[in-house]
């Protein structure tokens, strides 16, 4: 079952960050918060909550991006860019979305031998159930016990 998948930034923090070349980067994103929306073939959605972190330790100053110059869609990029090269972790997230969408379509069902009008309630006793004997109800005491 393949997914269309769709990500939303939710979150930033930022904070000054000096790189390798000793340059001071102004606001440099150090975590995102961000959520992946995942659709499957029949138009069924799920959501995955996730955060990253990241650092510009290694981003030379001309390289870099003003914080008041980014775009949701840089930012998604380099989401994207973790997501897709961390092993296991896109399907990590795909795994999780499937799971909430199966989840999403199980309903409540009656039994098809009760009347229309009864549906079970999980972990009810069934309204003719017969309770467990105990050894309090036995009539007649067992030899070791007497």
């Amino acid at each position: 079952m393949a997914l269309t998948l769709s990500y939303k930034v939710t979150g930033l923090k930022k904070r000054d960050q000096v790189n390798s070349e000793g340059a001071t980067l102004q606001g440099a994103i150090v975590q995102t918060y961000w959520e992946c929306e995942g659709t499957d073939e029949n138009g069924n959605k799920a959501k995955f909550n996730g955060a990253t972190p990241f650092t510009a330790v290694d981003v030379p100053a001309g390289s870099f991006v003003p914080f008041e110059q980014l775009t949701e869609s840089t930012v998604i990029g380099w989401i994207q860019n973790v997501v897709e090269t961390s092993m296991g972790y896109k399907d990590h997230i795909e795994e999780r979305i499937r799971d909430q969408i199966d989840q999403e379509n199980v309903v409540d069902a009656a039994m098809p031998w009760a009347p229309n009008d009864v549906t079970p309630t999980p972990g009810a006793p069934a309204a003719d159930a017969v309770p467990e004997a105990t050894a309090a109800d036995d009539p007649e005491p067992s030899a070791n016990n007497a």
